[in-house]
């Protein structure tokens, strides 16, 4: 039953694709059905919804149109700056000295909104990167028993429920960006990107770890990411962390807080061609990815011979392609890639996702999407990659194909194949799992072989044989 009822719903999604009337059956049925199986989640990943609460959202959501989607999410989010806001106002007064009222609290999205920030939330900058910004209530309490000075265990709790309410509100605007074609959307974008840079200079004030953004002109475009480094470094290894259609940076580091004191460090990326980028992806876009290499290695901070690199899902893609074009990459992590067998028609693959990939691509209609996804098979490509090579999946990709995966493995040199049993695209029912067996991966192979520090970064065990096969 369950299978028919995922072909029925495939050949559903397929159907309005073809016919253009995914917008028309949205309106009767909600946005949920025409999304890709993992979208919910994704994003309950990401900021800690929860999944239901959110699939109930999503069945709700009635069109995908710009003004209608936004407004959507756009209110949802709002809803939780609400809360953030009534939050910081509660710390606030409680922190003000009696008899002096407490001053009102600053919009989170306007001037200042830094510096409350860091008063308030720098102090559990290690607590929060420990946990990818959501401790729960046991580590919580371990760290308020931790602390003599009983104020600062009393705000924790508080802490945490401001950050998690912002954080909320983040992972929705981003829920509003996808995938990130329109105007509304790309407003949404930008609302996203600037919460999470005012709470990423908030936390890393506290943390003995170096986050800032990062600029770097390259290939004709401008790569907006970021960098963290250990603190007091002479020379580090780095990897270079992208993701793929319509992800983002906060989505990319917000998981790898974990993993701060690991002893390595990240520079996170956005995929050319979605959101803020000027031009489309195609294999030009090689070039961005080889400035951002080209930047990396010439860091002082950063030893240039111990430099790796992650993709997730079409980053994925460019993190095996960047494998086979430059040999400066020591190690390589693919995840959820699409390389070859990916670039053709796919039952159930969503009206939305086609036309943000026809947007990504700059293609303009349905055969030139198609010639434009071809040109960037690496199937004729899988042997020049040399280094060791760690793919990653579910062994039932319901977006990509899962034989892109095998076969990537099975061509390159040295590599290692991990899929999920029963796991979607990108092992995201794995997601803490695969991200853990990773970073060990990668400490293998840029820290000397020497096992990365697991004080802070919670590594849990070694998969199974059964997930490697």
């Amino acid at each position: 039953m369950n299978a028919a009822v995922t072909l029925g719903q495939r050949a559903l999604v397929t159907a309005c694709a073809a016919t253009g009337t995914t917008e028309r059956a949205t309106r009767r049925l909600g946005a949920g059905r025409f999304l890709p199986a993992l979208f919910t989640q994704r994003y309950a990943n990401m900021g800690g919804l929860d999944a239901e609460r959110f699939r109930e959202q999503l069945d709700a959501c009635r069109s995908f149109e710009d003004a209608a989607w936004c407004a959507y999410w756009d209110d949802i989010a709002d809803a939780e700056l609400g809360q953030a806001r009534e939050i910081l106002g509660r710390l606030d007064e409680a922190a003000a000295p009696a008899p002096v009222p407490a001053p009102a609290p600053l919009s989170l999205e306007g001037d200042g909104a830094v510096e409350v920030l860091t008063a308030t939330i720098a102090p559990y900058a290690r607590l929060l990167a420990d946990h990818a910004l959501l401790p729960p209530p046991a580590a919580v309490a371990r760290f308020s028993e931790a602390h003599a000075d009983r104020s600062v265990g009393e705000r924790a709790a508080n802490v945490v429920e401001l950050v998690s309410a912002l954080l909320r509100a983040i992972t929705y605007l981003q829920v509003s960006a996808f995938p990130g074609t329109t105007a509304g959307r790309m407003r949404a974008y930008e609302r996203s990107r600037a919460l999470f840079d005012t709470l990423a200079s908030a936390f890393a004030a506290g943390l003995d770890t170096i986050v800032e953004q990062v600029v770097i002109p390259t290939g004709g475009e401008t790569v907006r990411g970021y960098r963290c480094l250990p603190a007091g470094a002479a020379s580090c290894p780095v990897v270079i962390v992208t993701n793929g259609l319509e992800g983002t940076v906060q989505e990319l580091l917000i998981p790898l807080l974990r993993y701060h004191a690991s002893g390595l460090g990240v520079v996170v990326m956005e995929m050319p061609g979605s959101y803020a980028y000027a031009g489309r992806m195609s294999p030009a876009s090689e070039s961005v990815y080889r400035g951002v290499i080209d930047a990396v290695v010439a860091d002082p901070r950063v030893d240039a011979r111990r430099v790796g690199m992650v993709g997730v899902s079409f980053g994925g893609y460019w993190a095996a392609r960047m494998a086979a074009a430059d040999d400066r990459l020591a190690c390589v992590v693919a995840c959820g890639a699409p390389t070859h067998r990916s670039f053709r028609p796919t039952l159930g693959l969503p009206e939305i996702i086609i036309d943000a990939l026809a947007h990504v691509t700059g293609a303009t209609t349905p055969p030139g999407l198609l010639r434009r996804l071809r040109a960037l098979s690496l199937r004729g490509r899988y042997g020049e990659i040399t280094q060791p090579l760690l793919v990653i999946n579910g062994d039932h990709d319901t977006l990509l194909s899962t034989r892109d995966s095998v076969d990537l493995a099975a061509g390159a040199a040295n590599a290692e194949l991990l899929l999920y049993p029963g796991d979607d695209h990108c092992a995201m029912g794995h997601y803490r799992e695969w991200l853990d067996t990773s970073q060990r991966w990668l400490a293998e192979h840029l820290l000397d072989g020497s096992p990365a520090d697991t004080s802070g970064s919670p590594f849990t065990r070694e998969p199974t044989k059964k997930e490697r096969r």
